[in-house]
């Protein structure tokens, strides 16, 4: 895979989603009652699949692509190195940010509909770190 299919595929998803983004908030605040409803059921689990796809594909793949186009990248270094390094370069405010994110999208996908209480609290916080994500994907791109 290359950076430039790494780049189409989150324009892909980061595109969908904001298609998606106006109608999603129009349902907040939610409720349990929320998820009896298909066609929120659909926007919320619609959103929830692409906001894991981003994460996914930004921390395997985008940065450290990002890494190796500033020369900064070594094939030994794990997901937690290549965060320290893009905090250093200050592509990213925080590596543990970015461990919160990775934990609100197992969160996402592994209690979902387990516990509604905690779902709806997941999906308000992944609306505003979307927001960040977007941030951080074009602070990246504007860099190399």
């Amino acid at each position: 895979m290359t950076l430039e299919q790494v780049r189409k595929e989150l324009d892909v998803h980061f595109d969908r989603i904001d298609a998606i983004l106006p109608e999603l908030k129009s349902y907040l605040p939610l409720h349990e009652s929320d998820f009896q409803e298909i066609e929120k059921i659909k926007t919320i689990d619609f959103f929830i699949y692409r906001f894991t796809k981003i994460q996914d594909k930004m921390g395997e793949k985008f940065f450290p692509f990002v890494l190796k186009e500033l020369q900064e990248y070594k094939s030994s270094m794990s997901l937690i190195d290549v965060l320290h390094k893009l905090e250093k370069l200050e592509l990213l405010d925080s590596s543990d940010t970015w461990i919160d994110y990775r934990k609100l999208r197992n969160t996402l996908t592994h209690e979902y509909p387990d516990n509604e209480d905690e779902m709806i609290e997941s999906i308000v916080l992944a609306i505003e770190v979307y927001e960040n994500l977007k941030e951080i994907y074009k602070k990246m791109q504007d860099r190399i």
